[in-house]
């Protein structure tokens, strides 16, 4: 159930990189005492090929790349009680480790503030069923937004581009690249970026003004074939969001009375 294409999407790796990657994950438990000569010589090739790899994935060396994979082959942190409810419980402070309550606000701000701009929602797959869900969210607040998943004519982003105030984007795997393309285009015409990922550094990530981090158990099941918490937790943090802006608006209003 492993899926590196996201790994290795968009590193210019040869065949033989991707083969290298494959078997490093495969044999997740033994590489590092294998070592790099091993590797190389169970893959027909050389040890600088392997450190050449670790460079291109943005790696400082072999020892780096596999503890920085090593968390994503491993399966998730789950609860180990048995209770199916300890595995679905999701607080507050799981939303705030890896994101600030400036960050909340920042949205508000950048994106639920935005008066006569449009909000433009963006992303694909299980991704784009969240981020209908937020669409029609915003809509009832009273927000002009615009929803499009990967099904949809580039053109409905392109041709309101003048007219968009923010992108706001969904991509579990942070790597997307039907996506990386929507927020490079969105940088060249100064629209603020928002992007909700896996906790992990990814491309999306890096591209956003502003990025949501959310636990994500299973982070090489590309397909969300495993029990996981991410959307859960997603659709949370947007209940989350909205319940901050609507105590910063009560705020407001009791400070103006």
């Amino acid at each position: 159930m492993i899926d590196i294409s996201k790994i290795v999407q968009g590193k210019n790796l040869t065949e033989i990189d991707v083969q290298i990657v494959q078997f490093i994950i495969e044999n997740i438990d033994t590489v590092l005492q294998m070592g790099v000569r091993k590797i190389a010589k169970e893959n027909f090739t050389s040890p600088a090929t392997v450190i050449r790899l670790s460079k291109k994935l943005g790696y400082t060396g072999f020892v780096d790349m596999y503890y920085q994979l090593l968390p994503l082959v491993k399966k998730a942190d789950l609860p180990q009680s048995g209770v199916m409810e300890d595995f679905l419980e999701i607080s507050e402070k799981d939303f705030l480790d890896h994101n600030s309550l400036g960050d909340f606000q920042s949205f508000i701000h950048n994106v639920l503030n935005l008066k006569q701009s449009y909000i433009f929602i963006y992303a694909t797959g299980f991704s784009a069923i969240a981020a209908e869900y937020l669409y029609k969210k915003l809509l009832v607040l009273g927000r002009k937004t615009i929803f499009a998943s990967g099904t949809d004519s580039v053109g409905v982003f392109e041709n309101n581009l003048e007219d968009i105030g923010a992108l706001v984007v969904i991509s579990k795997s942070g790597e997307t690249q039907l996506i990386i393309d929507k927020l490079q285009a969105a940088k060249e015409h100064q629209i603020f970026t928002v992007s909700f990922t896996k906790e992990t550094d990814n491309r999306i990530a890096e591209l956003s003004d502003l990025n949501f981090k959310i636990i994500d158990h299973s982070k090489l099941d590309d397909r969300n074939m495993l029990p996981n918490s991410f959307f859960p937790s997603l659709m949370l943090m947007f209940e989350f969001i909205i319940k901050q802006y609507v105590e910063t608006i009560l705020t407001k209003k009791d400070s103006n009375e």
